[in-house]
Parts: structure tokens; C-alpha cells; sequence
């Protein structure tokens, strides 16, 4: 029996189920979001938030316990990199930093690039002041992994969502509501004007000039 065994084990040891945690968490602090499986993402959420509310702080003891926690490793790397495509390197969360911030060496090797703690604790962490808890939401998807057919679900950080949950468009039921309200509106429009219209009366004959 599992008395006073907190938490899921995901069918992994300790350590490697620690590493997944940890780059899940980096990788949702990177891009703001993440698809992953929902058992995952039940596991890694609580892990995210307690280490927003420690970098909600903003003192030693809390970057020393993020560190603790999570590998402070270099992030961005894939603005600068030749590898990936121009129409991919974009966020819908955070303003990227300039190509000048990130360089490689010779060998390819990354160089300089911002840190992820120090990215926790100036980007993220100052988006939720005055919330208490509550940083992220799951959002289920269309869609199976290839393989197993495991559910997936996108796992953000919430407050700069615009739109529809998943594509930040615009949902089907919002435009058919958008599209009625403009039409009711034009009608109201028409009969307004159609009522304020003077009267004239078709058998009057027309004044005589003066």
C-alpha cells in the first residue's frame, strides 16, 4: 500500500521522473505553453506553481530554492539557431530577446543566452501579482498521441490568452454570435432611420415656390 506516498509515479524511478518534471517546467516557462499527456500535466502543475509563488519573492533564499529545484539552464537558444525556421521562431507570450543576446561558438556550441531562472523570476513570476494560485490551466485537445492514442492536452500559463482557448483565434459560436448581433443591430439601425424620416402624404400636391 501507498501511505504517505503524495503524488503520481508515472510508471518511472524517481530520478528520471524528477528530470521530466523539471524539463516540463522549463519548457512551459520557455514557450508559455506545452502539449503533453494529461496525467503529465497533472503531475507537473503543481510543481510549476509552487515555484512561481516561491519566485513571486524576489529574494535570495527564493532563487536559491528555485535553483534547488530546477536546472538553471540557458533558454532561447532556438531565435539564433540557423536550424529552425523563421515562421516558427515566435511566442504569443513573451517579447524574444534580440539575436545579439544569444551567440554560438565556432562549433555550434551555444555560448550566451539568457537563463531560465532569471527568466522565472523578471518575466513570469511579476504576471501574476496578486493572484493567489492559479498560474496555469489545462486545455484538452483534439487530439492522440501516435503510438498509444494517450489524450493530449495543452498545458499554458494563464493571463495573456486572447481568444479562443487553444489557437487564440476566434471560436465558431463567437463569430455566429458576432455576425447576429451586427445584423439585429443593422436592423435597429434601419427602422430608427425610417421613423424619424418625415411623413408625406402621396396625393399632396408639392408647395408652390415662393
Amino acid at each position: 500500500m501507498r501511505h504517505k506516498i503524495a503524488g503520481k509515479q508515472l510508471c518511472l524511478e524517481s530520478d528520471h521522473r524528477r528530470a521530466m518534471l523539471r524539463n516540463l517546467a522549463a519548457g512551459l516557462f520557455e514557450h508559455g505553453q506545452i502539449v503533453t499527456t494529461l496525467p503529465k500535466a497533472k503531475a507537473v502543475q503543481p510543481f510549476v506553481e509552487k515555484l512561481i509563488t516561491a519566485a513571486r519573492k524576489r529574494s535570495l533564499a527564493s532563487r536559491r530554492q528555485i535553483t534547488a529545484k530546477l536546472t538553471d539552464r540557458k533558454v532561447f537558444a532556438w531565435v539564433a539557431d540557423k536550424n529552425v525556421k523563421e515562421e516558427r521562431k515566435k511566442s504569443d507570450f513573451w517579447e524574444l530577446p534580440s539575436k545579439g543576446d544569444i551567440s554560438f561558438n565556432r562549433y555550434g556550441e551555444l555560448k550566451k543566452a539568457p537563463r531560465l531562472v532569471q527568466h522565472l523570476m523578471t518575466k513570469v513570476a511579476p504576471l501574476f501579482e496578486g493572484r493567489a494560485g492559479g498560474y496555469t490551466r489545462i486545455v484538452k485537445l483534439d487530439k492522440r498521441r501516435l503510438g498509444d492514442a494517450t489524450d493530449l492536452v495543452l498545458l499554458q500559463l494563464v493571463g495573456r490568452e486572447v481568444g479562443a482557448q487553444v489557437s487564440g483565434g476566434q471560436s465558431g459560436r463567437r463569430k455566429q454570435a458576432d455576425k447576429r448581433s451586427a445584423f439585429a443591430s443593422k436592423r435597429r439601425k434601419g427602422a430608427t432611420a425610417a421613423a424619424a424620416a418625415p411623413e408625406t402624404d402621396a396625393g399632396a400636391a408639392p408647395a408652390a415656390d415662393a
